[in-house]
């Protein structure tokens, strides 16, 4: 009887330790469950994908996002982008790239196979969220690969005004290097330049002709273009140098013993003659004070007044009496100024279209 109760509680005893087995066998399935599932978000999955390719944005490594499966893509082949097949890659490198901080993925959704993972960041001090499209590259051993099934590149279509030097996130270019017809670049074509989204771009002109505090953009959707202007303005260098060619054009013209300079836009008109054995004598009483505009692609001199100064003895060809005349004589100077490809400045006082042709050519040196 003893041993009928003996066996009755080992029994008991065995069921109660299977059960505790049973207990912590599920617990280790589901611990495991979960480590992998969260070893898969955190490495494995689309998410991770993205967050990596962020990561290299964000410690400069231009290069090596460059190489992320599905970031360059042959332009050419890619039908629905809006972005031009022969844009520059001039700033897809380190010394082009912007601030990238506060990044993560707040959003992924799938469909039909295509994930869309969302991002949010500050970029240059600038707030802003990006989606990716990212898909299925095979596998690598048991865990899937990724790429991006739409390049994370977009464009900047730059048009830059008054200068064919300017820098873009402090990396210098010239408009004849990143366009794509090279040296016979016009100054008012614009250029096409990848960027990687997400990013800052700031595009700055600081030259011994024209300077601009720089225009912003902030790329943030996958194969988009944003057209951008920036309209340079002239230096106070540039300024006084016009200044001085203009005043000693208009000097030039003051050494003219005529009534009426040969190509300067100041003269004087008499019914009579000037005096036998005499010359007329100009001077320049005021000079203009000369602004510089831009004009296009070049810049002009705008409408500005003047005075010249004239002492000359007449003869009256009625009585024959010689009376002297000294005289102020306002004009207006104005004119048109362009930057030749060695950086010299051509100013040209006189517009080409005006009924008297006052025009000279200057070639001033701004480097």
């Amino acid at each position: 009887m003893m041993q009928g109760r003996t066996v009755s509680r080992r029994r008991a005893v065995l069921r109660i330790d299977l059960g505790i087995l049973a207990v912590i066998g599920v617990l280790l399935i589901a611990a495991l469950g979960a480590g992998g599932l969260s070893l898969y978000q955190q490495i494995y999955s689309p998410s991770a994908f993205v967050q990596r390719y962020l990561d290299l944005l964000a410690t400069g490594r231009a290069a090596d996002a460059l190489r992320v499966p599905g970031v360059s893509v042959d332009l050419a082949l890619n039908g629905d982008a809006e972005i031009d097949a022969a844009a520059s890659e001039a700033l897809l490198r380190t010394s082009a790239l912007g601030s990238l901080t506060d990044y993560g993925i707040t959003a992924e959704k799938q469909k039909d196979g295509v994930h869309k993972v969302t991002a949010s960041y500050l970029a240059g001090g600038a707030h802003g969220t990006s989606t990716y499209s990212v898909v299925q590259d095979g596998w690598i051993g048991v865990v899937p690969n990724w790429r991006f099934e739409r390049s994370p590149l977009a464009e900047i279509e730059l048009t830059v005004r008054g200068a064919d030097v300017f820098a873009v996130n402090g990396f210098e270019l010239d408009r004849r290097q990143v366009s794509a017809h090279g040296a016979d670049a016009k100054p008012l074509d614009p250029l096409h330049l990848l960027v990687f989204t997400p990013g800052v771009y700031s595009v700055t002109v600081d030259t011994a002709i024209s300077a601009t505090p720089g225009v912003r953009v902030l790329a943030d959707t996958a194969l988009a273009s944003t057209p951008v202007e920036v309209q340079a303005q002239p230096t106070e260098k540039f300024i006084g140098i016009v200044q001085q060619k203009v005043e000693e054009f208009l000097a030039n013209c003051a050494t003219q013993e005529v009534l009426l300079p040969t190509a300067c836009p100041f003269g004087l008109e008499v019914q009579n003659r000037i005096a036998d054995g005499t010359l007329p004598k100009w001077s320049i009483a005021q000079q203009p004070h000369v602004a510089v505009e831009p004009d296009g692609a070049q810049w002009r001199i705008p409408t500005t007044e003047a005075v010249a100064h004239i002492d000359v003895k007449i003869k009256s060809v009625f009585d024959g009496s010689v009376h002297d005349v000294s005289e102020d004589v306002p004009f207006q100077v104005d004119g048109t100024i362009s930057i030749l490809p060695d950086g010299s400045a051509q100013i040209r006082v006189g517009s080409p279209d005006a009924d008297t042709d006052t025009e000279t050519d200057s070639d001033t040196d701004t480097e």
